[in-house]
Formats: C-alpha cells, structure tokens, sequence
C-alpha cells in the first residue's frame, strides 16, 4: 500500500451539533464505503483516471483513518463499479462483480473480448475484467503490518469467482453468514432493459443476469429466480432483508415478494403503492427499522423518495427516453411488514411525506434509532449519459452527463417513534454546498456521527464539468453533539452469543447528569451494523436494541443487565457490528463487537437467560456530571475515531488463506 502525502495526525475537530464539516481528501471518489474497525474506513471507486496512483497506474481503492483524516490509496486488481458487497462472520468484508475492464473515458479495455462487448484487461488503466470477481479483504489497524498480503485486498478471478457475471447485483447474508448474490447485469447500461418495444425480460439480449448464486456455494448451482424475470428493467441492485423466518423481502420495479432462499418459493406480496420505483435508478432510500424488544425483533422496512417515471420514460440500456433532470423526485414514503405477526395480511403502509423529494437519497440509522437521510437531488435519477431520446448531444446536456439535478445539501431525520405527522426534521442542521449526487456515500462512524463521501456523475474523472468528480469528505454531526459528556460505559464483551448468559455493562455517574432513577429509565445498549455503503444503499445495515434491566447505585452509577441477541440469527445475521449504550438520548461511543461463532455455520443459539427485575435507587442520587455538558449546542472535540482505550478491537481474525481454506476455495 502507498501513502499519499500522508500528514501528521490533526487535533480533534470542534464539532457542533447539526454541522457539516469538510475533513479531507479521499484520494479515490468514494462510490462505496465501509467501517473496517475503530481507525480505518475502507473506500472503493470504479477504475478510473484518478491523479492518485498505486503501483504505476491509477487508484481506485483507498483507506481513510479516522485519526488522521487521510486517505492512504490501495491496490485492486479487477474493475469493481457497481458491485455489491457485504460482511463475512469472522469481520472480514467480500465484494462481488463489478464491470469490465476499460480505459480512458469508459471506453473498452485495449485487451477486449471477441465480439468487443467487453475487455478483459486495459495496459493503460491496468485493471482487469471484475464481473465474476470476488474480492475480500481482512481489515487491519495501526498495529498490523500493512506491507503484508493480510492488509490487502485479496483479488485475483482465476482463484475466486463467482459463477456467473454480475453488475449491479443484490447481496444479503443469510442466518448462517452465507451470502446470497442476486440478479444484476451481464453487461450493459442505464437500465436492465434492451428495448421498450422488443422485451426480452429473462436475458435483456443476453446482458440480464436473472439468477441467484452463494457465497461460498458449496457446490450449488446459480439457479433462476422468476422475480428477476418478473422485474426485469427496473431490478438492479434489488433491495433485500432477510426476514425473521429465514425468508428474505425483496422489493424491485415496483414489486415485493418473500423468497425462500433454501426452496426458491416465492411468496408475492403488493405492489409499491403509487408507482414510485426504488431501486436504481429511481434509488429512493431504503431501511430496514430499529429492531427492539417493542416490536419483537419483526422487521419493517420504510421506502423514501425514488421516481414515479411512467415505464417507456426509463428508455433501455443506452438512456432514458425522457430528460429526467426535469422530473421531481417523490416525496412519498411507505412501510411494510413482511411478516405480520398478528395474523394480518402484508401491506404497504402510508407514512409522513419527506420534507423534499429525493432521488439517491441514502437512510443511515443512528445509535439512538432515528435515521438520518443524506444526500441526492430534487430531480432526475442516478446513472450518467452522454445523451437521453428528447436531449440528443453532449453539447445539449444542461449538467453534463448527469441525469440527476438539484443537489439537496440538507439532512434530514426521521423518527420512527413520532406520531404521523411529525416524524421528519431538519430543524438546526446546516446544509453543505458541495453537490453529492451519483456514487455518493455516507455511513455510520463508530463516534456516531456520520461520513459523507464520494460523488462523480461522470464516466471518467472530470474536474470541469457542472457536477464534477468528487473527493472531499465531510462529517455531519446529529443532534446529540450538542453533549460534551457522552456515556462511557465498561464491561461490554467483545463477542455476542445468540442467547445465552447476560452480562452487565456499568455506566459511571459522570456520564450523566440529573437523577439517576431517570437517566437508568432510559438507557439502553444498541448493537448498530453500518452495512456496505453504495449508490444509496447500506447492504447488511441493520440496527437491534438489547433487552436490558438496570440497577441504580448509590454513588450514582447505574447497572445495566443486558441479554445476549436474541436467540435468532436471521433477525441480526452473524458478523461485525458496533455496541453504543444510549442515556438520555446522547449514545457513548462504540464498542467493536462479533456476533456469532465468526464462522459460517449453523450458529449455535441458546435460551436467552432472564433478567433481574429493575432496581431504582434512592430518589437523591443523580449522576456527577456538569448538566451544562449534557445538552445544548455546544462543541464537541470528534474526529470520528476513539482511543483503543475506549473501543474494543475486532481482531486479524483470518488471513486471506485461511479465509479462502476456510470456505474450501
């Protein structure tokens, strides 16, 4: 790995609450990201032209340590635009597929196949065919050596791969940590759909992939799944969630449905109601809800924004057929149960309109269980053209390539616990003046606040153009950086079982201030996945409240007896995930934890164990700290990272070539 220019760790930033602050350059755009441990994000971009350069030829892969907020470059083979990609059991993470190889401004590789569909290798860019290729990589701190093949991305498709070619695909793990990797593009462009006239819904003219594989197969076959026959056109990056029964929700053009992964049966449930799409690219934003002890752990997911384009305006693999730059976004959103568990029937529920359309707009859960949506434009859809049908030059594009207009600077949260009507706000956030539109990010960072990156709705590295390609990373800070005291809590374990023997976690007095008997009413610990972030969506993001009783001391800290998981590992599939524990509405900062065995397999469950009943203490004991620290808009010293002190650290659990013996490759 090469450091570019990498700087002497910067102080913590002042950090206010609601603000949005500009921390530095990620060296690669960041069309993906995610949370390798407590020091490191790991960012992913399409090969492409970029200044940085790793082994003689451009970058697209990146590191960024939260400590220092700078971006080391790291070396990938294979093309990975618009894969997918997700965690593995032991805190390793996978990607999948991606697009061939190609050179300067998206062209072909100079190594094509015959028939010039594709390129496997191009000498200039130096990347290689990533469509079958699948990529993992062992996240490492400071403490590794990062010159070893430990730290590196492991990726070479002549040892893994996948069956089949794949772009824009669907990833979900499954309750044992096996991955399941649907549908997507052979080849292609702005939709799965070769002719408005001329359908072909099972193969688009041989570029639709309408098949499902996983990872590691274990010897199966991909088979066919007749939802992505169905849906074919609008069926990229399908949104799927794996339910509480081992089935798995997926939603795509504007169709649901229950499949059973071990079966392949589909159960069909409604439309989505008023014909907003959103899957790409409509790319509304999309989240499965706090799973908590109040709703049984029984998943809804909420669906934002998107695009109510009628079908022939979507067009085919080349563009749309309209300008979509000058279609608004929906406002609309709707939730769903997949499973009721009161004997009801699955449907759509109307709920709160956001306060602008959105298109790519991106759901990122925080440590408290409201949901922060970020980035996207007013107008338009993701994906990037030269031309659409009514706009037929370059020259006559209004912003370029882009297909997607008004930027939305804006956060905005939503409350899934407020009465209808009430659940979105904006009030005191501040809105940033650089336009995050197509292949953008964001995601959850372990001091919970959150990381906005990435933006280039380009086919190459363009610095000139109305929505150039991006590079500089901001941090937006939520409402609860308004609290320079923040919880920190001790005895968090560094695994969690499902079921199994509680475990108490002591939270001292001068994490809080006020009465004791309150702030012990309303803490609880959350365990927080910030998924594999791209095109607006948080593959694997998943957010589970414990069950907790508490017991308030005398010297005014507070006991929290907390379950293990619940004992169900569809509910929280096995893997990375972060530990915050929340009183009086201000999260501590994470704790790095695994859940499960670490392995793929079977995980073991257990009976979950019963809790004491909660103690209150005497009605005078409060906690120390200086109530002017606990609230109010203040500063707050962050920089998205915490001491090792604080955080406990996932573990080099595998090198690559256990990983790969691991599954059997």
């Amino acid at each position: 790995m090469l450091a570019l220019g990498l700087a002497a760790a910067s102080p913590a930033l002042a950090a206010t609450a609601g603000s949005i602050v500009e921390v530095g350059d990620t060296k690669v755009s960041a069309m993906m990201m995610f949370v390798g441990n407590n020091e490191k994000v790991y960012i992913l971009d399409k090969a492409e032209g970029n200044s940085a350069q790793v082994n003689g030829h451009p970058a697209w892969g990146a590191v960024w340590d939260l400590a220092s907020h700078t971006a080391t470059v790291m070396d990938v083979k294979t093309n990975v635009f618009c894969a997918s990609g997700m965690h593995l059991p032991n805190g390793s993470f996978v990607t999948f597929g991606g697009n061939g190889a190609i050179t300067v401004g998206g062209n072909l590789g100079s190594e094509p196949y015959p028939g010039n569909y594709a390129a496997k290798f191009d000498a200039t860019y130096q990347d290689y065919d990533g469509t079958k290729a699948i990529r993992i990589l062992n996240p490492c701190t400071d403490e590794d050596d990062w010159n070893s093949p430990e730290c590196q991305w492991y990726d070479d498709p002549s040892v893994l791969s996948m069956q089949s070619q794949r772009w824009y695909s669907a990833a979900e793990p499954l309750g044992d940590g096996r991955i399941a990797i649907i549908g997507g593009f052979t080849n292609g462009g702005y939709i799965n759909r070769q002719s408005v006239e001329n359908p072909d819904p099972a193969t688009e003219g041989g570029a639709a992939n309408p098949t499902y594989e996983f990872f590691p197969s274990n010897g199966e076959e991909a088979k066919v799944m007749q939802f992505m026959i169905d849906t074919s056109g609008l069926n990229s990056y399908a949104h799927t969630f794996l339910m509480k029964s081992g089935k798995m929700f997926l939603q795509a053009n504007l169709s649901s449905m229950l499949w059973d992964p071990a079966t392949n049966a589909e159960t069909r449930l409604p439309d989505m109601p008023n014909g907003v799409a959103r899957v790409y690219p409509a790319s509304g934003a999309v989240a499965m809800l706090p799973l908590t002890p109040k709703n049984n752990y029984n998943p809804t997911v909420l669906f934002c924004g998107g695009s109510d384009l009628p079908n022939d305006a979507w067009g085919n693999y080349s563009w749309p057929f309209v300008n979509t730059w000058e279609h608004p976004a929906s406002t609309d959103c709707h939730r769903i149960t997949p499973e009721p568990e009161d004997g009801s029937s699955p449907v759509y529920v109307q709920d709160d309109d956001m306060l602008e359309g959105r298109t790519m707009g991106q759901f990122v859960i925080l440590p408290t269980g409201k949901l922060m949506v970020v980035n996207g434009g007013l107008n338009g859809t993701a994906g990037y053209s030269e031309r659409t049908l009514l706009t037929p030059t370059y020259g006559e594009m209004p912003f370029g390539m882009s297909l997607a207009s008004g930027p939305v600077g804006t956060p905005a949260e939503y409350d899934p616990d407020a009465s209808t009507g009430n659940r979105w706000s904006n009030a005191g956030f501040a809105t940033s003046n650089i336009p995050r539109l197509y292949h953008s990010s964001a995601i959850l960072l372990p001091d919970a606040s959150v990381m906005i990156a990435g933006s280039n709705p380009n086919v190459d590295v363009n610095m000139t153009t109305f929505f150039p390609t991006t590079y500089k990373a901001e941090v937006f800070y939520p409402s609860y950086f308004s609290a320079t005291t923040r919880p920190v809590p001790t005895g968090i374990p560094s695994t969690l079982s499902y079921g199994g023997a509680s475990f108490d976690v002591t939270i001292p007095a001068s994490s809080y201030s006020g009465s004791s008997n309150d702030a012990a009413e309303s803490a609880y610990l959350t365990v927080v996945r910030p998924g594999w972030t791209t095109h607006g969506m948080n593959m694997g993001q998943r957010y589970l409240e414990l069950n907790s009783t508490y017991t308030v001391n005398s010297d005014g800290s507070i006991t929290l007896h907390v379950s293990q998981m619940p004992p169900m590992p569809n509910v929280f599939q096995p893997g990375p995930a972060m530990v915050f524990t929340v009183v009086n509405g201000i999260p501590s900062n994470a704790t790095f934890v695994i859940v499960g065995s670490g392995k793929i397999e079977t995980q073991p469950v257990s009976d979950a164990a019963e809790l004491p009943a909660s103690t209150k203490g005497d009605g005078n004991v409060k906690g120390s700290a200086d109530a002017s620290t606990t609230g109010g808009n203040r500063n707050v010293e962050g920089n998205g990272a915490m001491s090792s002190s604080t955080v406990g650290k996932v573990g080099v659990a595998m090198t690559i070539a256990v990983v790969l013996g691991f599954f059997g490759l």
